[in-house]
């Protein structure tokens, strides 16, 4: 009996327990407040103490949870910093461990996947797990490579052997089932985040996480565009099953310790390169990399970024949607009737939604700062002032926003620009980013 199925029904109580506690603390509130303490200081102390239970019962768990827990770290730099401090090495550990799969587990789990002579294709292979993933483990090994030529001595490589746990698929449903029932106590910490369209989204994809074989082309075909290149580097697959995925080693210094303790340079160097892979995927992979937390990069000795996770991607074979380029482009040019016309056509306004052009792009103009000049340096500042100005509900900008649309074809492409750019905020990081799009967004480039 496989060890995630095992441990179903205590994960399931957890995270069931989670709205319990939410609303003992909210009758908490109600008492407080009958004895005359301020509404502000209540909600603060509910708000907090809702942020701790989730982060702490996320942070114990595998399979959906987890995944999703990655999801949502990605977001912290816009929550305050009262509350995000204390939390944010809990969210780190999210993206770099979790607990090891039995020994036993793992050896069955490879002699199904690999067959039952697996360790011959191994020189070494250490049963201690070196990462954990969030339907998976990750471990060092040394593969042997097939000699050229008859009685000649095999060489090898280091590699990363990514191990799927038994039954995380189940785990998973069952995980993302659950926390799509937490979706209001999310608001609770972060009232401008949309929690709703993100579960939906990862559940759609489970088929495709699930299926290591599919990733393999999908990393394939990153690594091909890639090879040679002197600034993001991709691991070459060695091979591959349903449940197992096989790949060179990576040895480099993880973002979330860049994050961390990395010096400003380090920092502004590592912001550049993720906005390289992520407006340049499209255009020379067809595929955007759609997870983008710290956990899934390394920044390499030899200064390039490690990318080490394929498992989530967008299918763009077009390359990023000339649309977003063109309109960001009109709205720097400060054609408001051109951006409003223009995001009618893809969706964004309905049809028969009267709307104020001119409000329109008063709303995106600060969205698009950091593309507006030459060097922008994004900041925790920045984004908490960003999530507050389109979270309350006596903002212009939140009144507006609810009466604009997000057509489900940009509905990813929007989750991993936001989650990148919460990345960038963690980073800290400065860069020429309008240069970047102007050389890899379709449609951004001025006319000349």
């Amino acid at each position: 009996m496989s060890d995630i199925p095992r441990r179903a029904a205590a994960r399931t109580a957890k995270l069931a327990a989670l709205p319990l506690g939410f609303a003992g603390r909210t009758a908490l509130g109600l008492g407080k407040r009958a004895v005359g303490m301020a509404s502000d200081v209540i909600s603060a102390d509910i708000q907090q103490r809702t942020a701790e239970q989730l982060f702490s019962v996320l942070g114990q768990l595998k399979g959906g949870a987890m995944k999703f827990g990655q999801a949502l770290s990605v977001f912290e730099a816009a929550m305050p910093e009262e509350m995000a401090g204390p939390y944010r090495q809990a969210l780190t550990k999210l993206q770099e461990a979790a607990p090891p799969m039995p020994v036993a587990s793992l050896h069955k789990a490879l002699a199904e996947q690999l067959g039952e002579d697996w360790r011959s294709l191994f020189a070494e292979f250490d049963d201690s797990p070196a990462a954990a993933a969030s339907i998976g483990q990750v471990h060092r090994a040394t593969w042997k490579l097939k000699p050229a030529r008859r009685n000649a001595r095999p060489k090898t490589i280091a590699v990363a052997v990514k191990v799927q746990y038994p039954g995380a698929g189940d785990a998973l449903l069952a995980d993302l089932k659950q926390l799509s029932r937490l979706a209001h106590m999310f608001k609770i910490i972060q009232p401008g985040m949309d929690i709703k369209p993100l579960l939906a989204e990862l559940k759609d994809r489970i088929t495709e996480e699930l299926d290591y074989a599919m990733e393999a082309e999908t990393h394939s075909a990153f690594a091909e565009a890639y090879a040679n290149d002197p600034e993001i580097f991709v691991p070459r697959v060695i091979t591959s099953a349903p449940r197992v995925l096989v790949t060179e080693w990576v040895d480099g210094t993880p973002l979330a310790q860049v994050i961390a303790d990395g010096t400003v340079e380090e920092r502004d160097e590592a912001g550049r390169l993720m906005a390289t892979l992520h407006f340049s995927a499209p255009a020379r992979a067809g595929l955007l990399h759609a997870d983008p937390h710290p956990g899934n990069f390394r920044m390499l000795p030899d200064g390039r970024l490690g990318v080490i996770d394929f498992g989530a991607v967008a299918r763009l074979p077009g390359g990023h949607p000339e649309a977003i380029g063109r309109l960001v482009r009109l709205a720097l040019d400060d054609d408001a009737q051109g951006v409003a016309d223009g995001l009618r056509e893809e969706g964004f306004i309905k049809p028969d939604d009267e709307i104020d052009a001119r409000a329109v792009l008063d709303f995106l103009r600060p969205m698009i700062e950091p593309v507006a000049v030459d060097q922008f340096r994004f900041t925790r500042a920045w984004l908490r002032a960003e999530a507050t100005r389109l979270s309350s509900p006596r903002s212009p900008a939140y009144q507006l926003s609810r009466k604009l649309n997000l057509p489900p074809s940009y509905l990813l492409i929007h989750r991993v620009t936001l989650g990148s750019i919460g990345v960038l905020c963690q980073l800290e990081a400065e860069a020429p980013y309008r240069a970047i799009l102007e050389k890899w967004l379709p449609g951004f480039a001025p006319v000349s």
